[in-house]
């Protein structure tokens, strides 16, 4: 080798290591921090009664194992127990009640009016550069329907996501999308429950499922729950689907997947209240393998932290490196901009169709506060829609009448309601035993914590439902329902 090729080999070496970090330098600027693409993963009516949160007579397999592969979080609540008004508060990141979308439903064929500032999270997504979809069906030959659900109780102008259909994402990178399924919602159990096909391995045993003790342990309360408990199963073979198409499309490796319920199951004291059975949800979340993980993650544990729906919007802009709006009520609970830990998680229930009624509460680690503000009013208040879906109402009015309810299963058979509910989730997770009355000093100081802390959030909260609405629109709902129930029930 000549001396003069070995003084060139040197000086190419020598250019090459001062020119290094400013390729590097160069490539990051044109190539920016990969993001993770998001899809959310919605389930209709769904408490966490799941494999992975101990339900037993229920095949999950799929959630089990995201559960085990990322993040199951035992603390989730939705901030309604009903569909358009929890939908409108996690798209959002606002509560139902400071945005005027808390009467489920409107009056107004376009819905509520939503205030100056507030924007559906694919909006703030959409001007951070993400592509969003609303997914409906997996490419053939997979045999899948997403419901498409939105379901949000307010006016939207313009188009609120980009595409519906999931060949898109594959090109069309970072994206956020969402998939919503309806089997566990009443009509699609109802199916079920009339021989719809039904795909996954097992079904449950009307005879080994256990009932919560609000309920009576009769053969048709037994089908009812069994039933329900199959159609978390089936929901769990699609979201089977949706996972391995994932895996198939070669995005599994930088798509954060986030598994939730609307809110609580359609159960008699689930959907529309605001126990643990309307308000707590499954929540999920699993990180990709080929991103690094946020601060605030770690696979394959248990997060006892309290979480409200709102904040999966907040968290998802943060996840998204988008900035979480100032006004946002929502918070972020992953990544460098985490807020700090929710000491409370409040949620409401106010007018559901034609049934009037306001409910407030709060929960903290340990016990739920309720507000009545209509305690005169039954529990089982006349309400078309429930009356027509859940067969348990009438098996439960049957037994009242028999006397063959429990001093627990009467309860909601009660001409009216105490003003005040208090319970210890620690020692009674079905909330049965009612301590706002009790005489202990430690439950009245409790009592009193959580009460003042509600008043305080309806104020800070600036909550709508203070200002009942107008006679003309209850009676407007009244006959909207006698209307719409004298033929096929309509879809709610």
């Amino acid at each position: 080798m000549s001396r003069n090729f070995k003084k060139l080999s040197a000086a190419v070496a020598l250019i090459a290591i001062v020119l290094s970090p400013l390729t590097r330098a160069a490539d990051s600027i044109a190539r920016p921090p990969a993001r993770p693409n998001i899809l959310w993963l919605i389930g209709e009516d769904l408490s966490p009664d799941l494999g992975c949160y101990g339900a037993t007579q229920v095949w999950t397999p799929n959630l089990d194992r995201l559960a085990a592969e990322g993040m199951r979080f035992t603390r989730a609540f939705t901030t309604a127990p009903v569909c358009s008004a929890s939908r409108s508060a996690f798209m959002t990141g606002m509560y139902q009640t400071t945005i005027g979308a808390h009467q489920h439903r409107s009056h107004r064929d376009d819905g509520y009016a939503l205030p100056a500032g507030v924007r559906v999270l694919t909006d703030w997504l959409r001007a951070a550069g993400y592509f969003t979809a609303n997914i409906r069906s997996l490419p053939a030959p997979v045999d899948f329907a997403g419901s498409g659900k939105t379901d949000w109780n307010f006016s939207y102008k313009g188009k609120p996501f980009d595409a519906d259909q999931w060949t898109d994402l594959k090109s069309r990178q970072p994206f956020y999308a969402q998939v919503n399924f309806q089997e566990t919602h009443r009509e699609y159990s109802a199916m079920l429950a009339k021989h719809r096909a039904f795909s996954a391995p097992v079904r449950a045993d009307p005879a080994k499922i256990v009932l919560p003790p609000y309920y009576p342990d009769h053969p048709e309360a037994r089908a009812d729950w069994a039933n329900y408990l199959d159609s978390a199963s089936e929901l769990d073979r699609k979201i089977g689907e949706v996972l391995a198409q994932l895996e198939r499309d070669g995005l599994a490796d930088n798509t954060v997947v986030i598994f939730m319920g609307d809110h609580g199951g359609a159960n008699v004291r689930g959907k529309q209240w605001c126990y643990e059975s309307g308000l707590r949800i499954p929540l999920l979340i699993r990180w990709p393998k080929g991103l690094p993980a946020p601060a605030g993650f770690a696979a394959g544990t248990v997060s006892d932290r309290i979480i409200e729906a709102i904040d999966l919007s907040a968290t998802t802009l943060a996840l998204a490196g988008a900035p979480v709006p100032p006004a946002m009520q929502g918070r972020a609970f992953l990544g460098d901009r985490a807020a700090p830990p929710r000491e409370f998680a409040f949620g409401a229930r106010d007018r559901c169709d034609e049934t009037v009624d306001r409910i407030r509460t709060v929960r903290d680690a340990r016990y739920r506060y309720i507000r009545n503000f209509m305690p005169e009013r039954p529990f089982l208040q006349p309400n078309k829609y429930k009356e027509t879906m859940y067969p348990m109402i009438a098996l439960m009015k049957r037994l009242h009448v028999e006397g063959k309810l429990d001093p627990i299963q009467e309860v909601l058979l009660a001409p009216h309601r105490p003003a005040e509910e208090l319970y210890d989730l620690e020692t009674d997770p079905h909330e049965i035993h009612n301590l706002a009355a009790s005489p202990s000093p430690e439950h009245q100081a409790i009592r009193r914590r959580l009460s003042a802390t509600l008043e305080k959030w309806i104020e800070d909260s600036a909550d709508q439902g203070r200002t009942p609405e107008s006679p003309e629109v209850i009676a407007y709902w009244e006959k909207q329902m006698q209307t719409v129930y004298t033929g096929t029930p309509a879809k709610k």
